[in-house]
């Protein structure tokens, strides 16, 4: 029996009783009771009703959720296997001066000639020109 079903069956025992709701208190005080308690009921339906309308939608998005990530996922693993047989990035160190922690970052930090040190925030620069310029003598020996 559902709230409604209850609330209607106490409705129509407070009915049967033959109470005046007109003009005696008790009957008015049990009429609006039983009103409450119906529109308490109906509200109740309403909310379990959206609850299950939203749990569905929720677990669609679950579903979907879950074929992106299996397909995002799938893909990144095969290109990371790709990715690892064919180039290999190079890794540096450098030491902080200012506290002595070891840095390490990849070809791109490199480029970008400089580095933050994750220690204590002192930014480190790199000057690669002597290095450019020793690879352009080389390869102009080497012709």
């Amino acid at each position: 029996m559902t709230i409604s079903e209850k609330v209607a069956y106490l409705k129509g025992l407070a009915e049967g009783l033959n109470i005046d709701t007109e003009k005696s208190k008790e009957g008015k005080l049990i009429s609006i009771m039983t009103d409450i308690l119906q529109d308490i009921a109906l509200e109740l339906e309403d909310l379990q009703t959206e609850q299950e309308e939203l749990v569905e939608e929720i677990d669609a998005v679950s579903d979907d959720l879950s074929d992106v990530e299996s397909l995002l996922f799938d893909e990144e693993d095969e290109d990371d296997e790709y990715e690892d047989e064919d180039e290999e990035e190079d890794c540096y160190a450098s030491v902080c001066p200012n506290c002595g922690d070891e840095i390490y970052f990849d070809d791109s930090v490199l480029e970008s000639g400089e580095v933050v040190c994750p220690g204590c925030g002192t930014k480190l620069n790199f000057d690669l020109s002597s290095l450019v310029d020793d690879e352009e003598n080389d390869s102009a020996e080497d012709k």
